[in-house]
Protein backbone atom coordinates (compact mmCIF):
# COMPACT_ATOMS: atom_id res chain seq x y z
CA UNK A 1 0.00 0.00 0.00
CA UNK A 2 1.25 3.68 -0.77
CA UNK A 3 1.86 5.82 2.36
CA UNK A 4 0.02 8.81 0.81
CA UNK A 5 -3.48 7.69 1.96
CA UNK A 6 -2.04 6.69 5.61
CA UNK A 7 -0.38 10.31 5.42
CA UNK A 8 -3.30 12.15 4.22
CA UNK A 9 -5.91 10.54 7.22
CA UNK A 10 -3.51 11.27 9.73
CA UNK A 11 -3.22 14.93 8.65
CA UNK A 12 -6.89 15.22 9.06
CA UNK A 13 -7.26 13.64 12.42
CA UNK A 14 -4.45 16.03 13.53
CA UNK A 15 -6.62 19.31 12.19
CA UNK A 16 -9.79 17.67 13.71
CA UNK A 17 -7.50 17.11 17.52
CA UNK A 18 -6.05 20.99 16.98
CA UNK A 19 -9.65 22.07 16.08
CA UNK A 20 -11.07 20.52 19.07
CA UNK A 21 -8.60 21.80 21.05
CA UNK A 22 -9.54 25.24 19.44
CA UNK A 23 -13.38 25.06 21.04
CA UNK A 24 -12.23 24.74 24.69
CA UNK A 25 -11.39 28.08 24.56
CA UNK A 26 -14.17 30.24 25.16
CA UNK A 27 -14.05 34.21 25.41
CA UNK A 28 -14.26 36.03 28.52
CA UNK A 29 -17.71 37.85 29.18
CA UNK A 30 -15.89 41.23 29.82
CA UNK A 31 -13.96 43.18 27.25
CA UNK A 32 -11.08 44.66 29.10
CA UNK A 33 -7.90 42.81 29.35
CA UNK A 34 -7.80 42.09 33.10
CA UNK A 35 -10.57 39.00 32.08
CA UNK A 36 -7.92 37.44 30.34
CA UNK A 37 -6.28 36.70 33.56
CA UNK A 38 -7.94 33.82 34.63
CA UNK A 39 -7.47 32.22 31.26
CA UNK A 40 -4.40 31.88 31.31
CA UNK A 41 -3.62 28.54 32.61
CA UNK A 42 -6.28 27.35 29.60
CA UNK A 43 -4.21 29.56 26.75
CA UNK A 44 -0.97 28.78 28.32
CA UNK A 45 -1.81 24.37 27.83
CA UNK A 46 -3.29 25.14 24.64
CA UNK A 47 -0.44 26.63 23.63
CA UNK A 48 1.89 23.74 24.84
CA UNK A 49 -0.55 21.18 23.56
CA UNK A 50 -0.16 22.97 19.89
CA UNK A 51 3.81 23.05 19.77
CA UNK A 52 3.08 18.92 20.92
CA UNK A 53 0.66 18.23 18.22
CA UNK A 54 3.11 20.51 15.95
CA UNK A 55 5.97 18.60 16.69
CA UNK A 56 4.79 15.05 15.76
CA UNK A 57 2.74 16.23 12.55
CA UNK A 58 6.51 17.46 11.69
CA UNK A 59 7.87 14.47 12.81
CA UNK A 60 5.11 12.31 11.31
CA UNK A 61 5.79 13.82 8.08
CA UNK A 62 9.87 13.43 8.06
CA UNK A 63 9.12 9.67 9.29
CA UNK A 64 6.87 9.41 6.62
CA UNK A 65 8.76 10.76 3.56
CA UNK A 66 11.65 8.42 4.82
CA UNK A 67 9.17 5.55 4.11
CA UNK A 68 8.74 3.68 0.67
CA UNK A 69 5.78 1.39 1.72
CA UNK A 70 3.62 1.25 4.60
CA UNK A 71 2.14 -2.50 5.82
CA UNK A 72 -0.88 -3.57 7.71
CA UNK A 73 1.41 -3.44 11.04
CA UNK A 74 2.20 -0.01 10.35
CA UNK A 75 -1.00 1.40 9.55
CA UNK A 76 -2.51 -0.48 13.36
CA UNK A 77 0.79 1.06 14.83
CA UNK A 78 -0.35 4.59 13.15
CA UNK A 79 -3.75 4.25 14.67
CA UNK A 80 -2.37 3.67 17.74
CA UNK A 81 -0.70 6.79 17.52
CA UNK A 82 -3.60 8.78 16.62
CA UNK A 83 -5.73 7.40 19.45
CA UNK A 84 -3.13 8.99 22.29
CA UNK A 85 -2.85 12.10 20.04
CA UNK A 86 -6.17 12.21 20.20
CA UNK A 87 -6.69 12.36 24.19
CA UNK A 88 -4.38 15.41 24.07
CA UNK A 89 -7.65 18.12 23.61
CA UNK A 90 -9.24 16.15 26.93
CA UNK A 91 -5.93 16.50 29.03
CA UNK A 92 -4.92 20.05 27.74
CA UNK A 93 -8.94 21.40 28.97
CA UNK A 94 -8.62 19.07 32.53
CA UNK A 95 -4.98 20.89 33.13
CA UNK A 96 -6.12 24.04 32.29
CA UNK A 97 -8.84 24.56 34.31
CA UNK A 98 -7.15 22.63 37.22
CA UNK A 99 -3.59 23.87 36.75
CA UNK A 100 -2.36 23.57 40.58
CA UNK A 101 -4.17 19.73 40.81
CA UNK A 102 -1.65 17.19 40.28
CA UNK A 103 -3.85 14.36 38.84
CA UNK A 104 -4.67 16.52 35.53
CA UNK A 105 -0.95 17.38 35.47
CA UNK A 106 0.20 13.73 35.67
CA UNK A 107 -2.65 12.47 33.87
CA UNK A 108 -1.25 14.94 30.99
CA UNK A 109 2.25 13.76 30.67
CA UNK A 110 0.90 9.72 30.94
CA UNK A 111 -1.04 10.87 27.46
CA UNK A 112 2.31 12.43 26.56
CA UNK A 113 4.35 8.95 27.42
CA UNK A 114 1.76 7.38 25.83
CA UNK A 115 2.17 9.19 22.57
CA UNK A 116 5.79 9.19 22.56
CA UNK A 117 5.67 5.37 23.26
CA UNK A 118 3.12 4.80 20.34
CA UNK A 119 5.35 7.04 18.10
CA UNK A 120 8.65 5.06 18.50
CA UNK A 121 6.74 1.90 18.25
CA UNK A 122 5.12 3.42 15.10
CA UNK A 123 8.95 4.13 13.81
CA UNK A 124 10.24 0.62 14.54
CA UNK A 125 7.57 -1.17 12.82
CA UNK A 126 8.25 1.35 9.72
CA UNK A 127 12.36 0.49 10.51
CA UNK A 128 11.58 -2.81 9.91
CA UNK A 129 9.67 -3.02 7.13
CA UNK A 130 12.39 -0.63 5.46
CA UNK A 131 15.96 -2.83 6.98
CA UNK A 132 18.55 -1.71 8.89
CA UNK A 133 20.24 0.05 6.29
CA UNK A 134 17.35 2.28 5.13
CA UNK A 135 16.99 6.03 4.77
CA UNK A 136 15.41 6.06 8.39
CA UNK A 137 17.62 3.80 9.98
CA UNK A 138 20.32 6.32 8.77
CA UNK A 139 18.66 8.98 9.73
CA UNK A 140 18.05 8.07 13.22
CA UNK A 141 21.06 6.86 13.82
CA UNK A 142 21.78 6.48 18.38
CA UNK A 143 18.04 8.79 18.63
CA UNK A 144 19.12 10.45 22.04
CA UNK A 145 16.18 12.57 21.44
CA UNK A 146 13.87 9.81 21.11
CA UNK A 147 15.30 7.90 24.07
CA UNK A 148 15.49 10.90 26.18
CA UNK A 149 12.02 12.09 25.91
CA UNK A 150 9.81 9.11 27.50
CA UNK A 151 12.53 9.33 30.51
CA UNK A 152 11.57 13.27 31.06
CA UNK A 153 7.92 12.53 30.61
CA UNK A 154 8.08 9.66 33.45
CA UNK A 155 9.69 12.12 35.72
CA UNK A 156 7.60 15.36 35.06
CA UNK A 157 4.88 12.44 35.87
CA UNK A 158 6.14 11.73 39.40
CA UNK A 159 7.13 15.45 40.09
CA UNK A 160 3.61 16.16 39.37
CA UNK A 161 2.73 14.80 42.49
CA UNK A 162 5.44 16.79 44.29
CA UNK A 163 4.10 20.21 42.57
CA UNK A 164 2.76 20.50 39.37
CA UNK A 165 4.93 23.28 38.52
CA UNK A 166 8.19 20.80 37.83
CA UNK A 167 5.78 18.85 35.85
CA UNK A 168 5.16 21.80 33.34
CA UNK A 169 8.71 23.03 33.53
CA UNK A 170 9.60 19.23 32.27
CA UNK A 171 7.07 19.21 29.39
CA UNK A 172 8.28 22.40 28.23
CA UNK A 173 11.59 21.27 28.66
CA UNK A 174 10.44 18.17 26.36
CA UNK A 175 8.81 20.28 23.64
CA UNK A 176 11.86 23.00 23.67
CA UNK A 177 13.98 19.54 23.00
CA UNK A 178 12.14 18.48 19.68
CA UNK A 179 11.89 22.42 18.57
CA UNK A 180 15.68 22.91 17.96
CA UNK A 181 15.71 22.35 14.33
CA UNK A 182 16.73 18.34 13.75
CA UNK A 183 17.51 17.83 10.16
CA UNK A 184 18.72 14.21 10.21
CA UNK A 185 15.52 13.18 8.10
CA UNK A 186 16.85 15.76 5.46
CA UNK A 187 20.10 15.11 5.75
CA UNK A 188 19.26 11.28 4.91
CA UNK A 189 17.27 11.56 2.44
CA UNK A 190 19.03 14.12 -0.13
CA UNK A 191 21.87 11.63 1.17
CA UNK A 192 19.98 8.78 -0.10
CA UNK A 193 18.74 10.01 -3.07
CA UNK A 194 22.59 11.15 -3.97
CA UNK A 195 23.44 7.23 -3.93
CA UNK A 196 20.31 6.36 -6.17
Amino acid sequence: MGKGRMEAFSDGVLAIIITIMVLELHTPHETDIAALRPLLPVLLSYVLSFVFLGIYWNNHHHMLACTRRVTGVILWANLHLLFWLSLVPFVTAWMGKHPLVSTPAALYGVVLLMAGIAFLILQRQILRSEGPESVLALALGRDLKGKLSPLLCVIAIVSSFVHPGIAYILYLLVALIWLIPDRRMERAQSDGSMRS
